[in-house]
């Protein structure tokens, strides 16, 4: 929808949108001293100063005014950080809704304004075998035209993203001049219209929509990982064919069981297609 077409309001736009999304990535530490190293490194990558970072550059994107900041590292491990957003008064035309992708890091300008947009991070490690697992939630919701679907490209290049789930949602009810409520206010039958191209080439995507309800599920799985990628502390000369065999095996079913959401049976994961390079 156009600014020229833009609805006539009583009022102002109160209809909520809100994304939410897991972000997981995935590594093989050989022991325990290494799995130990891999949190730390975490930790320090995604602190609460670095998270508070990326968010801003969402609300940039998104077109919002940031009205408080609250952040917070835990002990042992974790981030949070939660900001407040105001839609500005004057919203350009791009930062209207609308089914086309949103900017990659390197492309990014600048802006911000209403609702909230928050982060946590969740670093853990499997107690028998080496698979590590790094996840980031985050919710961006606001109130308006500008849209959190505008951020996806952004959030998914700023994390080593190997799985993401994503859910969206337009809630509440805005009224037009002739009282008419409208419950959604831009055309959207995928939230895979907003991904960049790039983005639908690296992944296997999965869509599970509930079109009359104003709800958009999508999960993605990398398409072709590449083993020497999932090595922490060690590179994959230092394994032998058998092992990195067996390390192949563990990753594949860690990631097929995280986008399924379920735990599978042994050899299961191998009929799902997925392999590494």
């Amino acid at each position: 929808m156009s600014v020229s077409e833009r609805l006539r309001l009583h009022g102002f736009n109160n209809l909520t949108k809100s994304l939410s999304f897991n972000i997981y990535d995935v590594c093989y530490a050989r022991n325990a001293e290494q799995r130990q190293a891999y949190i730390a490194y975490i930790d320090e990558v995604y602190n609460a100063e670095r998270l508070t970072q990326i968010l801003t550059q969402v609300a940039n994107i998104i077109g919002a005014n940031i009205l408080n900041i609250a952040r917070q590292d835990y002990d042992p491990q974790g981030a949070s950080v939660t900001i407040l957003i105001a839609e500005e008064d004057e919203v350009e035309e791009s930062r209207v809704a609308g089914a086309e992708p949103g900017p990659l890091p390197d492309t990014v300008l600048a802006h911000l304004d209403k609702s909230h947009i928050t982060v946590h991070t969740y670093p853990e490690t499997h107690p028998e075998n080496g698979v590590s697992t790094f996840r980031a939630d985050i919710d961006v919701s606001t109130c308006g035209v500008i849209s959190p679907l505008k951020a996806l490209n952004f959030l998914i290049h700023s994390f080593d993203s190997d799985i993401v789930t994503m859910d969206y949602r337009v809630r509440g009810f805005t009224r037009d001049v002739e009282g008419r409520k409208h419950f959604i206010d831009h055309e959207i039958n995928s939230i895979q219209n907003y991904l960049s191209e790039d983005t639908k080439e690296r992944y296997h995507m999965i869509d599970v929509n509930v079109y009359q309800e104003h709800m958009f599920h999508t999960k993605m799985l990398l398409r072709e990982p590449n083993l020497s990628n999932y090595f922490f502390g060690e590179s994959a000369e230092d394994f032998s064919d058998e092992d990195k065999g067996e390390i192949r095996r563990q990753l594949r079913r860690e990631m097929a069981e995280i986008f399924y959401g379920r735990n599978l049976q042994p050899g299961q994961e191998v009929a799902l297609g997925l392999d590494f390079k």
